[in-house]
């Protein structure tokens, strides 16, 4: 979801990738569902693990964001270029337990976590901050909650 996000909200400033540590092989149908509902492209998606963009033949990153709550604590790679890096935690949707209504609430809390901290992110002034303040700026976004749809703060 995110990677269409940042498409979308960058406005050709940003290109998008999504990966993660365990990749299941196929996007979730619910993630579909969710990047389809916001009219968002879902052509060319796939399952990607972030060893891919981990290799030196990789593309060139200027930012990588974890965002699994889970990945705060795992080892990341060593990416190429030595980009920015920041921790977005947002609950797993693929988690959540419960009846279809439960998923479909949790990708969409997620989706939307996503939404706004990409529009913060790219609506940051990156001409005028240096780096110490643009990865100060980065991880406060990270540590932003979100209202969801039941409105309480995730």
């Amino acid at each position: 979801m995110a990677e269409r996000l940042v498409e979308r909200w960058g406005d050709g400033k940003f290109r998008g990738f999504s990966a993660g540590s365990h990749p299941k092989g196929a996007v979730h149908l619910m993630a579909i569902r969710m990047l389809e509902e916001a009219g968002l492209p879902t052509a060319g998606l796939r399952s990607k693990s972030w060893d891919e963009f981990a290799q030196p033949s990789a593309p060139a990153m200027d930012f990588v964001f974890t965002v699994c709550d889970d990945a705060a604590g795992e080892v990341c790679p060593i990416w190429p270029g030595q980009p920015m890096t920041a921790h977005w935690g947002v609950p797993d949707p693929t988690a959540a337990c419960g009846s279809e209504l439960d998923q479909l609430t949790a990708f969409r809390d997620a989706f939307r976590m996503l939404e706004t901290r990409i529009k913060l992110f790219v609506s940051l002034p990156f001409g005028k901050l240096e780096r110490a303040s643009l990865a100060r700026r980065t991880q406060e976004i990270g540590r932003m909650g979100v209202i969801t749809e039941e409105g309480s703060a995730a």
